[in-house]
């Protein structure tokens, strides 16, 4: 599974996806209330909270692609969609910082093991 394939790149899409699971999920669950100040609310913080999920859930969809196809190019476009997310919302920053991190690092693992193959 991990031929010429970065395992940093690999932790770095399996800690995002579980990241957006829980995202969507909390969120999700915020608008379920029977109280309408409640679900105003809700639907108030997830509005906020909807450019910040837009960016993570599209840096892990191409941090997978950047994995399976084993390009260079989409695990650096992952990593960068992780940074403008965690920008968009910065109290969510703190854990972001490692699935940011494993993503350049990822990125530059897999360019590394893309040139040793040449």
């Amino acid at each position: 599974m991990f031929n010429n394939r970065s395992r940093i790149l690999f932790t770095s899409s399996i800690i995002a996806t579980a990241y957006i699971i829980y995202l969507i999920t909390y969120f999700y669950n915020g608008m379920q209330s029977n109280d309408s100040a409640e679900a105003i609310g809700g639907a108030i913080a997830t509005a906020l909270v909807t450019p910040h999920i837009l960016m993570i859930g599209l840096g892990t969809i191409f941090g997978w692609l950047g994995f399976f196809l084993r390009k260079t190019s989409f695990a650096l476009v992952s990593a960068i969609l992780f940074s403008v997310g965690a920008l968009i919302f910065l109290m969510y920053a703190p854990i972001c910082i490692p699935i940011i991190i494993l993503g350049f690092i990822g990125y530059a693992n897999q360019k590394k093991l893309n040139n040793s193959n040449i």
